[in-house]
């Protein structure tokens, strides 16, 4: 995990990912975790995750996509309890209290769309409808 964690940080990566090879994403959000989840699930099964960002959105896909460990910058606190519900090895910086949106007024829209879903399962078709409008 170290060396995903200097990997994410050297290269500025959003997000970095190994399952038998290592793949490092620049997108913005939940984009590339999402495309990752629906395009090549069997990656992130049993995969290890190093990510600077993650609410419960991308905790969601990471529970659902069966990720075995993860580091992050910064987790929020919805985002924690919903990892805590999985078997997921969690690592984190800085707790809180939400995701923040790119232009900090506001919180995340996807971490308010999920605010109220108890499970990863009620997550996604929230996740599925936000990333259907944004194409």
């Amino acid at each position: 995990m170290d060396d995903l964690v200097e990997l994410l940080h050297r290269d500025n990566h959003t997000l970095v990912m190994a399952n038998g090879e290592i793949c490092t994403f620049h997108g913005r959000g939940i984009s590339d975790l999402y495309k990752l989840f629906r395009e090549d699930p069997g990656f992130l099964k049993g995969a290890s995750v190093a990510d600077k960002v993650v609410g419960k959105g991308a905790a969601a896909l990471m529970i659902l996509g069966g990720v075995e460990e993860l580091y992050a910058d910064i987790v929020s606190e919805p985002a924690l309890c919903l990892l805590k519900t999985a078997p997921i090895r969690v690592i984190y910086k800085e707790k809180v209290p939400q995701i923040r949106n790119r232009t900090q007024t506001d919180c995340c829209p996807v971490e308010k769309l999920c605010r109220d879903a108890e499970t990863a399962e009620k997550c996604l078709p929230l996740i599925k409808g936000f990333m259907n409008s944004i194409k």
